[in-house]
């Protein structure tokens, strides 16, 4: 397989290294160059590996030629990644260039796509970053941990392309359904900075209620004063916190704030930004968050709020493929810590209730509450009376997790199994007092960072593998294929063509298990998908729906 790198030069030119060959090509002429690479590869079943800065900077501008690539090495994901890697030694990634390295964020909603300005980090070479990157996976430290961490960089740059692929298919969004929805809910579409007369209804009710007519409910301060007036004591305005309260009105003030919500995040606003040519565009983030989750750059992308699923419904003769898994996290914890007992648990569709036929727990309520309290660090209550016995059934696991407390607490650095690194502990507090409660806090961070951090692994392998497995499945371009269109963390919505639908749903269930099985060599571990072909999102998991897997 060869690696070609892309570097950016000033202009429009492009620098492209492939193997021992150099040579420039114009940004007009790129998708032509990528596109015979391609096919060249598909030809010989050894697609090129395209080396690049951002794949969030070159990949659209392809995407929007019709080209797409089947692999790509992300350099900015890939250097902060191995920056924080335990087995890694960071003097492998110093060299020329790499403090720039160091400060390449990720590519911005608003930034140009592919070229802009002439900032040094615009014009970094490629070809320099990849070789330092490939020496220090090659000297990383540990038996089997640079084959570890090649695994780790390639799902996060395949991760890099899905991402892009689903911000350029979009979901599949009705405008009218949506704007219907929010006018009944709301009422009609206000003059831009005016509250709808719904929400506008609402506050006078919560006004009238607590005798306070000029009253702001959007403001916190005010809201505070008017409820303590009212002989309220409150100490936040949560809704969590109003609902324990009793007052006439309590019931507006929180049909009130669950309304502003919806208004403010997924409105009109929402609609007129981010949705365009019947499609939800959002902004992806790939490892944006410390455990290599996902986060969003715009548009809510990790949260589709259930009062406006019923927009997102899929185009005449296709269908939306949902697919989630049953119980991520106790899995990955499972294959991770070698844990046969917990693993056997794990076969079939409800790891709880497995627990429970394995004789560990009475039921499967103290199954969930006993493994979320160990990966979360719950000592009191239920969770704590249960954690002794279970530590005992299930030995590795519990243990893993404890030391990944222990170590955190401690200062020390904690990794996921294929090798991600945690953040380093930071300065701690000189009282002893508010000592003991930062490490604490930071042996939970920690205790559920080996297993989340994992579990977002075993999801980017899963949703590499189903992509290929997707493009299989059709032909044309991206869009005419059935395609990925969101994902979060444990559930995948594919668009596909309704007699396709019976495949793609196999397709996601043989990905979980091929993911399952690459991730966790030593030890089988079942990734069950709940699995729904529907029209519309609203409906993914409702009965009737579901899809054996």
């Amino acid at each position: 397989m060869s690696r070609i790198s892309l570097s950016r030069l000033a202009g429009d030119r492009v620098l492209v290294v492939d193997g021992g060959a150099t040579h420039e090509t114009t940004r007009a002429d790129l998708p032509a160059y990528v596109a015979g690479r391609e096919a060249e590869g598909a030809e010989a079943a050894d697609p090129p590996r395209w080396v690049w800065d951002d794949t969030a900077r070159w990949y659209p501008p392809l995407l929007a030629a019709g080209v797409r690539v089947a692999r790509c090495h992300d350099l900015r994901l890939g250097h902060h990644l191995l920056r924080r890697a335990p087995a890694v030694d960071p003097g492998q990634l110093v060299g020329e260039e790499s403090e720039h390295w160091d400060r390449l964020g990720p590519t911005q909603p608003s930034e140009p796509v592919l070229f802009s300005g002439d900032d040094v980090v615009e014009h970094l070479r490629a070809d320099l970053e990849d070789a330092r990157q490939l020496a220090a996976v090659a000297a990383a430290t540990g038996p089997g941990e640079a084959a570890r961490l090649g695994l780790l960089l390639a799902a996060e740059s395949s991760g890099a392309l899905v991402a892009v692929e689903m911000t350029h298919a979009g979901l599949p969004w009705r405008v009218d359904v949506h704007e219907r929805l929010l006018a009944d809910l709301l009422g009609p579409r206000p003059p831009r900075g005016a509250r709808p007369a719904g929400l506008e209804a609402l506050a006078a009710q919560v006004r009238t209620a607590f005798a306070a007519p000029g009253l702001n409910p959007d403001s916190r301060p005010e809201l505070l004063t008017a409820l303590r007036r009212a002989g309220l004591e409150v100490a936040d305005t949560r809704a969590s916190s109003l609902r324990r309260l009793e007052h006439p009105g309590i019931e507006p003030l929180l049909r009130y704030k669950q309304l502003a919500h919806l208004f403010s995040t997924n409105g009109w606003a929402w609609i007129d930004q981010w949705v365009s040519g019947g499609r939800f565009r959002p902004s992806y983030q790939p490892a944006g968050s410390t455990t290599g989750r996902w986060s969003s750059n715009g548009g809510g992308a990790l949260s589709i709020p259930v009062q406006v699923r019923p927009a997102a419904v899929a185009d005449d003769g296709w269908v939306l493929v949902v697919a989630d898994v049953a119980q991520l996290e106790p899995r990955v914890l499972a294959g991770m810590s070698g844990d046969r007992a917990l693993a056997r648990a794990a076969r079939g569709a409800d790891l709880y209730q497995g627990m429970v036929d394995t004789g560990a727990v009475a039921s499967r309520n103290d199954a969930k509450l006993g493994l979320l309290g160990a990966m979360y660090g719950a000592t009191s209550g239920e969770s704590g009376r249960l954690l002794a016995g279970l530590a005992r059934r299930y030995p590795d696991a519990f243990g893993l997790v404890e030391t990944a407390a222990r170590a955190g607490e401690r200062g020390q650095v904690v990794r996921t199994l294929l090798g991600r690194g945690s953040q380093t502990l930071g300065e701690v507090p000189a009282d002893p007092e508010q000592q003991a409660a930062y490490r604490r806090s930071w042996g939970r961070f920690t205790r559920n960072f080996v297993v989340q951090g994992t579990g977002a692994e075993w999801a980017l392998c899963w949703i590499a593998d189903l992509r290929h497995r997707l493009w299989a499945l059709g032909s044309g371009r991206l869009e005419e294929r059935p395609h990925l269109v969101f994902f979060l963390h444990d559930e995948v919505v594919v668009h596909a063509p309704a007699d396709l639908a019976g495949q793609v749903a196999a397709a996601a269930t043989e990905a979980a298990t091929a993911a399952g099985a690459l991730v966790f060599r030593d030890l089988p571990i079942d990734f069950p998908l709940n699995v729904s072909v529907v029209a519309s999102y609203a409906d993914a998991g409702k009965p009737g729906v579901a899809t054996p897997g």
